[in-house]
């Protein structure tokens, strides 16, 4: 089961305070619009996103058809596939990508401690 690009997604009170604080542990601004409200830092292959107002909880974020780099991957296993498989060993969803679509597409699904797993396609 390919997952793809990982990150964790963090719901912050203040994105400039945030981005400020995880600086300090060399992050760089790698993509977003602070004005919007989100912002992705890197530091080497380790990829945070801080997201103020957008999401309930901190998040595990996985990219179906991304490295790490943000490029598409030839291969993959599509975001519709994975919630399948997931699906057929009994995981269950918040949300749900529609089976019958193609291309970008998300589901949601909460591990036994609550915490959110978003699987995001881009591609």
């Amino acid at each position: 089961m390919q997952l793809g690009a990982f990150s964790v997604s963090l719901a912050v009170k203040d994105i400039a305070a945030s981005q400020a604080f995880y600086e300090k542990f060399g992050y760089t601004f790698f993509a977003g619009d602070a004005s919007k409200n989100w912002l992705i830092l890197k530091n080497g292959e380790s990829t945070i996103g801080l997201f103020q107002g957008m999401l309930e909880r901190n998040t595990l974020t996985f990219n179906p058809g991304w490295a790490s780099d943000t490029s598409a991957l030839k291969d993959f296993t599509d975001v519709r596939a994975l919630q399948r498989q997931l699906k057929a060993q009994g995981v269950s969803m918040t949300a749900e990508a529609d089976e019958t679509s193609s291309g970008p597409a998300y589901f949601i699904a909460i591990d036994p401690d609550g915490n959110p797993l978003l699987f995001d396609q881009h591609v």
